[in-house]
């Protein structure tokens, strides 16, 4: 494994932490019974245990356990036999407790890692830990009115917050560290990794040094990042500003500071709090966490195919350039859709070629995911297999394979119902060529004297003729007999 340091300037590097928050896909919250369902009217998934009622004692959610173990085992992390919960008190409206029930000295999950590719380069991630918490509600700042108004749905729900070591080097590591984490999560079934909804958060810390020097610089949090391009942009904007600070002689304040995606800005939001200015202790309302080996093991049998390993098995198994494996198994909705394409009797690499291009491009278009393309993986090896048996050609099955996602046809019906089987009779062909070659004398003539060039010409036109329906190998052979 070959590692880089990338350096944002000629005497400065950036040094890069990442706290990433997780919403866990269980049904339920971490400490009570109420929904997590994303978009329900406000302060409608409550009750006194999630808004802070006095009397009330947490329950916590099995589930939520089991996804954070998931996620310790994927990333290479040891799972804490023992573990438990701590308050983390600090004020503000949408958090009714006074304290938010979080992990600290004792995480769930510890010293994992996550490797990238940067520019064809292989990179570790260290993964400090991986702990458990509960959401605060969301503070709404709408309306004409000097108020701000506080929806407490989110308030409870489970998240996993996977603090990365400082080991990043710059804005793309960085992105690229967030996607496979969200690929990674989305394999195992986790968490939705939905950016734009608040599922998959990221927090950066950020600092920069001369190169060579081993000590670290003051760092600045960044917050409010809720894209892989907004983390980079954000990133690059905020490196630049402290080697400007620190070239003028001034000192970097530590700091969090919130990215305004708009102007394209970092601005000062508050001082950097210090763990000590939150008064962690141990939440007496619950206790100690024993995870025992039985239970971890049970768990890591159940685990998926994750990204890397089945990037290397289409390689491997089924003879894909990197680059191919690479796109596939990015989602493993995607992996998956391939996969049952192959096994109804698609070729690896035309399955490949035609997820990468003609699908990928009209799903983009509606704004679709995999899971709703209304083609379904053995519908696509049908089509191929017209193509291969000479029914129709590469070029027909473009124009049959858009009839196929609009209507949800398979492609006998299209060709049938358009068609636009492929002709291969050599009299009609030749039929065809004849009477272009009678049209095209001058240009005949210029190809027998050399401009084979032309040949491009006389197969648009006989083409043109057909409407697109000749068999491309066929009229190729023939054409090159008639203009000898």
């Amino acid at each position: 494994m070959r590692t880089e340091t990338m350096a944002v300037s000629d005497t400065y590097e950036a040094v890069i932490g990442l706290e990433v928050h997780a919403q866990m896909l269980t049904e339920t919250k971490l400490f009570c019974g109420c929904s997590t369902k994303f978009g329900a009217e406000p302060n409608t998934q409550t009750c006194p245990v999630c808004t802070g009622m006095p009397g009330v004692l947490p329950v916590l959610n099995r589930k939520a356990v089991e996804f954070a173990v998931k996620t310790g085992l994927a990333t290479h992390c040891r799972i804490s036999p023992y573990s438990r919960f701590a308050r983390k008190n600090y004020f503000y409206p949408d958090l009714p407790k006074g304290y938010q029930i979080s992990q600290y000295e004792l995480p769930i999950c510890e010293g994992g890692y996550v490797e990238i590719v940067v520019d064809g380069v292989v990179k570790r991630i260290g993964i400090t830990r991986i702990h458990m918490e509960d959401d605060a509600g969301k503070n709404i700042h709408e309306g004409a009115g000097h108020y701000s108004l506080v929806d407490l749905n989110r308030a409870g729900v489970p998240l996993m917050e996977i603090v990365s070591e400082p080991d990043i080097r710059s804005p793309r590591e960085a992105a690229e560290y967030m996607r496979k984490l969200r690929s990674i999560l989305r394999y195992l079934g986790v968490c939705d990794g939905n950016m734009e909804q608040g599922s998959l958060r990221c927090d950066a810390n950020v600092s920069v040094r001369p190169v060579g020097q081993k000590e670290f610089g003051v760092k600045a949090e960044l917050k409010n990042m809720n894209s892989f391009r907004f983390v980079e942009k954000a990133l690059e904007y905020e490196i630049k500003r402290q080697i400007q600070v620190l070239k003028e002689g001034g000192k970097i304040v530590q700091e969090t500071r919130l990215w305004d995606s708009v102007a394209g800005v970092t601005q000062s939001m508050r001082s950097k709090e210090e763990a000590h200015d939150y008064r962690y202790f141990p939440e007496p309302d619950l206790v100690p966490m024993v995870t025992g080996r039985e239970i971890i093991e049970a768990i890591d049998s159940s685990l998926p195919e994750l990204p890397d390993a089945k990037r290397g098995r289409f390689v491997s198994a089924y003879g894909l350039p990197e680059y191919d494996a690479d796109l596939l198994t990015s989602e493993r909705s995607i992996a998956e859709w391939y996969e049952e394409a192959v096994k109804a009797g698609g070729q690896p690499k035309t399955v490949s070629n035609w997820m990468m291009g003609e699908l990928m491009r009209l799903l983009n278009e509606d704004g679709r995911s995999i899971e709703e393309c209304p083609v379904r993986p053995a519908q696509l090896a049908g089509m191929l297999q017209l193509i291969d048996n000479g029914t129709i050609s590469g070029k027909i099955a473009k124009t049959v394979f858009e009839e196929m996602y609009r209507t949800g046809k398979d492609a006998g019906t299209v060709v049938k119902e358009k068609g636009l089987v492929q002709i291969s009779d050599e009299g009609a062909i030749e039929a065809a060529i004849d009477e272009i070659i009678a049209k095209n004398p001058a240009e005949a003539e210029r190809f027998r004297a050399g401009e084979e060039k032309l040949m491009g010409f006389f197969v648009g036109q006989v083409m043109k003729a057909m409407k697109g329906k000749a068999n491309p190998q066929l009229l190729n052979e023939l054409l090159k007999k008639r203009l000898r």
